[in-house]
């Protein structure tokens, strides 16, 4: 495993006026632009395909390109890539020719995190988008115009992300190759690690190495104290620590849990034994207790109050591609959700089972090749709590076919479970077989979503 992390480095936009983005469409690249644009930046950039990202781009006054072309890299005096770009892209080796400085978008955001002294970094194999949506949130409705950088569209901001115009950045902080090292935020938060991205790490050791070392960049940790391999990582660390937990006697404890309606909780918040906030979620789902824990945890660093989570609380009402619901076909309800790992999958069936449907049907198309391999087990295991699944084949993102494992070994797993041929087989299926009182909940990283989206058309 080589590491991706460096040393930071402070000049890197000495004398920098324009920056050329390649893959500047890409959803975690798109708030970088808007947080540089604002900062005066001349911003240019290529993508393969117009998205709307590229469109609000355009708003903006950046200069973008469809097509990859060496002349695209123009005037540019630093270059920026997202990390689906490949080294032979004939932008990456142009800039390479003339001396312009390269850099991953994850140290462009290391950058950033450093330029706002109340930065906060959301660590996790799972619930990050969520987390940082419910801190945006609160940080917005307490007027601090935050910068933000988040995996998931949060309606509150329009996007995936913000300029802001204060101290405050929110970043949601991926431990994918370890890009989340180039991060030193003011609060790093821990929700949780999970065996995920072994095909990198090797060892759970690694993993939570990897994890120890954010913590270490961070100045103060939140943490989940009911996780415990979260608890090996900050046992091991010397930083000022703030917990929250439900099952523990965490620093922040939700106690008095209810349900007010069918999947929707209302708790108290203790600190350190006293009352703290009231939190009423208008999001679904028991692990969301967590996420606005997490939220409560930031209160104090962040100089804010308790009212102030709790009125970002009730205001939430979720992050797109996060149990959003995309319309109805048949009279069956559809929901489109990034879930793609047992964990989080696991999450979203039992939140969708507490709702009251008649029958749930579990649409899911595996992503990438090692982790279904890895985990199929675990894969049946969880999607066995559906009425009906219906699987598409194995997208492999970055990963090559070497033909070992296909969604049928998984199907195999699941009596009654089905395999489409893809995303129109996904929405066809469903077209002649879901009926009123049904809820399908579409679960994947992938584009599995324009398949949701074709199950809601007319």
């Amino acid at each position: 495993m080589a590491s991706t992390f460096n040393m930071f480095d402070p000049k890197l936009l000495d004398g920098v006026k324009t920056i050329h983005f390649i893959g500047c469409g890409g959803s975690g690249t798109y708030p970088l632009i808007q947080i540089l644009h604002s900062g005066g930046y001349r911003i240019t950039g290529s993508d393969v395909e117009e998205t709307k990202n590229t469109e609000a781009e355009r708003a903006l006054g950046v200069q973008v390109t469809i097509g990859h072309d060496a002349a695209n890299v123009g005037d540019a005096q630093l270059v920026v890539y997202s990390a689906a770009i490949h080294p032979d892209n004939p932008e990456i080796q142009a800039a390479n020719a003339r001396g312009i400085k390269t850099v991953e978008r994850s140290v462009m955001l290391g950058y950033l995190s450093r330029l706002h002294p109340r930065s906060v970094g959301v660590a996790g194999t799972h619930g990050k988008t969520t987390a940082c949506g419910m801190i945006t949130t609160m940080l917005e409705l307490a007027g601090r115009d935050p910068a933000a950088v988040i995996g998931g569209k949060l309606p509150l901001i329009g996007g995936y992300g913000k300029a802001g115009n204060g101290q405050n950045i929110v970043i949601e902080a991926c431990e994918y190759h370890e890009t989340f090292l180039h991060l030193t935020c003011a609060v790093g938060v821990i929700l949780n690690i999970d065996n995920d991205h072994l095909e990198y790490y090797g060892t759970m050791g690694q993993l939570k190495l990897a994890f120890q070392k954010f913590a270490l960049l961070s100045r103060t940790v939140a943490f989940n104290m009911d996780d415990h391999n979260t608890v090996d990582v900050v046992n091991s660390i010397d930083r000022p620590v703030l917990s929250f937990g439900i099952r523990e006697e965490a620093h922040f404890r939700a106690v008095n849990v209810t349900e007010y309606k069918p999947g929707f909780y209302e708790f108290d918040v203790l600190e350190l034994g006293e009352p703290f906030a009231h939190i009423r979620l208008n999001v679904p789902g028991y692990h969301n207790i967590y996420n606005a824990l997490a939220m409560c945890s930031c209160v104090h660093p962040l100089g804010l109050k308790p009212q102030d989570a709790e009125r970002a609380a009730e205001a939430f009402r979720g992050m797109g591609r996060r149990f959003e619901i995309k319309g109805e076909c048949n009279g069956a309800v559809i929901v489109d959700d990034y879930a793609h790992h047992p964990v989080e999958m696991d999450a979203t069936l039992k939140t969708a089972k507490t709702l009251g449907y008649r029958r749930i049907i579990a649409v899911h198309q595996p992503f990438t090749y090692s982790r279904t391999k890895m985990l199929m087990d675990d894969f049946a295991k969880v999607l066995a709590q559906a009425d009906q699944v219906v699987l598409l084949p194995v997208m492999g993102g970055r990963e090559a076919d070497d033909g070992t494992v296909k969604s049928e070994q998984l199907a195999a797993k699941l009596p009654g479970s089905v395999v489409v041929d893809g995303l129109e087989g996904a929405a066809n299926w469903v077209k002649q077989n879901a009926k009123e009182g049904d809820l399908v909940v579409c679960m994947s990283c992938g584009d599995l979503y324009k398949a949701a989206d074709m199950m809601v058309e007319p």
